[in-house]
């Protein structure tokens, strides 16, 4: 008998009645139940995948490549992600899938195992599923196919994916494998070119280039453990324009066997020695417990750098949150460093890591913060990739997928986290920002659509009559030039930037001003001869406004909350607006991203994430913790539902954590954070080479607002604290009341 065979009978009984024994998030095996450094216990992947949340089930590494996993639809707002929860029938595995956006895209390299007749296309895509089987954890997933009895099993490295396929005895294993499917496509082929090849009888090689929300190029290699014995294409659709497909399905027929049949699957952005060399590198064998326990391990060490005393519910809200956040960025440079970027060439990454998947609209406010507080080691290669993206796009990135820009969304907000990062000391060593930030925000570039930066200029804001959504694009890109302006003055201290380009940006930083209508208190269109548009409605979503209405944006001035008092009319009437945005009557019957309302106050959209943060800067504190604990306690829960809205590339979630710490940045670059109420009455941040903090909750089982807070003993004055305090470790101690 083979060392194979050994190992899976000997594994087949724990594997198979452990994972298929009933449904829900994996736990431990007795053996690891009290070994409680196991944080993966407490993650559920399921979290988010029903109503707005678009998380995915699938399997992954953090800010890995490769997403395996199911598909229950890939057409419409419900399935950005390819998966609900809710559905029973699936149409199949993909290798790749985004978390939490509001667009569709990916779903590459479908396949479904069956046995039987393969009758036509369509015989494969509605296939039931038993849900009580469904198993899943970090970097695993696993259920059984309820058509075809099929067993199916799946784990990854970073680039490269693996499955165990368990099949009813006596029966030839086979597979569907799809070429064409991507999430989003609504039944309109995006596949442009497609080649495939076979070295021998169990591998192929292949590349496709596909469109959809960025147009994009990716190779594979696909393996299996077992020769195929013959193999054949099905007929081709027609698309709804009468086309015939340049991909389409091929149908893999294997002998039977008592064994599992198992395939790999690895990916990549330069070309096929790529994705061999990544499958090589990270999955040379068959060792799927090997591989699953590596994935394992590798999401405890780095869940493990947070720790945290609460109930089992709170833990799985926490831990899920922190999954999510480290699900992108996405590394999409091979194992040697080479990747497809934004100009469509191959390149080699200066330090072998490329981030991509960049959701920098939705991250740019507590996701990179997070970073640099707990994962700050990949800090510095992500500014690098950002730069690298505007050596060959001409521009910082918007919104990046798999090395390409979809420039989805306004201003430019890689800008924020980069100059974050600079004032954090993360930049590394002798690497230019403030060029690529300069020409970014100065210079019309070639494929860049919202670049009419003349009108910042003159009139100092877009006029509603000659731009699209005005108001937002006014107030946010006047925080990415609020951002330019503070890393100008800081080199300019050096010699390094003139002081005309501080001035420059200092100016262009004060436009929100010029949107704000004192007799109103809104933030309000205005056309380009200076009056404002007429028959305004401060509740309306869209139009001048970004995903969001004016009461929301009205307070998307992060940089500078004490103008924005002044500008409202000052301390009273501006607290009365706050306080009445979250007393608003709620209207739900609108843009589906404007939702976890608590009056006009939208928290499942990212505008409004800062806002409960600005209380403070009145006086009022406690009004802060008061909405961060209701937000927290109501918005967030542990059940597939329990996002409030689009989870966005791990924004949700990244809000969550941070506040759960206690502390929020409300200006998301510079390193100072507002305090607001922890959650937890004991956290412990503990990064590899950093100092260690310990922060402690005293009252929090009856306190409702912070009494106090001391820094290692030294009551802190005021209510924010700086980044470099708090990276010298030691103990934040909150005394509640």
């Amino acid at each position: 008998m083979s060392r194979f065979a050994l190992l899976f009978l000997g594994l087949l009984s724990f594997s198979l009645a452990g994972c298929f024994e009933k449904t829900g998030p994996c736990r431990p095996c007795k053996a690891d139940l009290a070994d409680k450094t196991d944080y993966t216990a407490f993650v559920d992947t399921s979290i988010g995948t029903s109503y707005n949340g678009h998380t995915f089930i699938a399997a992954t590494m953090p800010f890995g490549f490769v997403q395996p996993g199911p598909e229950s639809g890939d057409d419409g707002w419900g399935y950005c992600s390819g998966y609900r929860f809710e559905d029973k029938v699936f149409s199949g595995f993909s290798q790749t899938a985004i978390s939490g956006t509001g667009v569709g895209d990916l779903g590459d390299l479908l396949f479904m195992p069956f046995i039987g007749e393969a009758k036509s296309a369509t015989n494969f895509y509605e296939c039931p599923v038993k849900k009580e089987t469904e198993k899943y954890a970090p970097g695993y997933y696993a259920i059984e196919l309820d058509r075809f009895n099929v067993k199916v099993e799946t784990t990854c490295s970073d680039h490269t994916a693996i499955y165990r396929l368990v099949y009813p005895k006596g029966e030839e294993q086979k597979i569907m494998l799809d070429f064409a499917n991507c999430i989003g496509d609504g039944d309109e082929e995006r596949v442009y070119n497609h080649e495939l090849t076979f070295p021998n009888d169990t591998t192929m090689l292949g590349t496709t280039e596909k469109g959809g929300w960025v147009h994009r190029q990716y190779s594979f290699k696909i393996e299996f453990n077992r020769p195929i014995k013959h193999h054949f294409p099905l007929e081709k659709r027609l698309s709804k324009k009468g086309k015939k497909e340049r991909s389409g399905r091929e149908i893999f027929v294997f002998e039977p066997s008592e064994e599992p049949l198992m395939l790999k699957i690895a990916l990549s952005t330069a070309d096929t020695d790529g994705a061999a060399k990544n499958m090589e590198a990270e999955i040379p064998g068959w060792d799927f417990e090997g591989v699953k326990q590596a994935a394992h391990d590798a999401w405890n060490k780095l869940l493990g750098r947070v720790k945290v005393e609460g109930s089992e519910k709170e833990k799985r809200v926490f831990y899920t949150c922190m999954y999510h956040a480290f699900v992108a960025p996405s590394n999409i440079a091979d194992v040697d460093g080479r990747y497809r970027g934004p100009n469509g060439q191959i390149s080699q990454a200066p330090n072998g890591k490329y981030y991509s998947t960049l959701s920098t609209w939705d991250t740019f406010r507590a996701l990179h913060p997070l970073l640099t507080i707990v994962v700050p080691e990949m800090v510095p290669d992500l500014v690098a990739s950002m730069v690298e993206h505007y050596k060959q796009a001409g521009y910082l990135p918007i919104w990046a997928l798999w090395g390409k820009d979809n420039q989805c969304m306004i201003g430019t907000h890689s800008i924020p986290p980069m100059v974050d990062a600079y004032f954090k000391g993360q930049v590394p060593e002798g690497l230019d920002i403030w060029n690529p930030i300069k020409d970014t925000l100065t210079r019309k570039h070639d494929g860049r659509w919202r670049e009419e930066w003349e009108y910042l200029e003159d009139p100092g804001y877009y006029p509603c009559d000659k731009w699209s959504e005005s108001v937002s694009c006014t107030l946010e890109c006047s925080y990415d030039d609020w951002c330019a302006y503070k890393l100008a003055e800081a080199l300019e201290k050096k010699g390094l930037v003139s002081k005309e380009d501080v001035e420059y940006f200092k100016k262009r930083s004060e436009n929100w001003k010029n949107v704000i209508d004192p007799e109103t208190g809104f933030a309000r269109p205005k056309k380009l001869d200076g009056t404002w548009k007429k028959d305004f409605d401060p509740t309306r979503v869209g139009g001048d406004f970004t995903e969001g209405n004016s009461w929301q944006y009205t307070w998307h001035v992060m940089q500078d909350p004490e103008g924005l008092i002044e500008a409202l009319g000052g301390k009273e009437k501006a607290l009365a607006k706050l306080e009445s945005l979250f007393e608003q009557e709620e209207k739900t019957d609108r843009l589906c991203d404007v939702s976890g309302l608590i009056g006009e106050y939208a928290h499942g959209n990212e505008p409004s994430h800062h806002v409960v943060y600005l209380f403070p800067y009145f006086g009022r504190p406690e009004k802060t913790a008061e909405l961060v604990k209701k937000i927290c306690d109501e918005l967030y829960d542990d059940t597939p539902e329990g996002v409030c809205g689009n989870e966005d590339c791990g924004q949700m979630s990244a809000w969550y954590v941070m506040s759960c710490m206690g502390f929020y940045p409300m200006n998301p670059c510079g390193g100072e954070y507002v305090f607001g109420i922890p959650r937890f009455s004991k956290m412990t941040i503990s990064v590899p080479g950093q100092n260690t903090l310990e922060i402690d909750a005293k009252g929090i089982e009856t306190g409702k607002k912070v009494k106090s807070v001391t820094l290692n003993g030294k009551k802190e004055e005021g209510f924010t604290i700086q980044h470099d305090d708090l990276i010298k470790g030691g103990k934040l101690v909150y005394e509640l009341e």
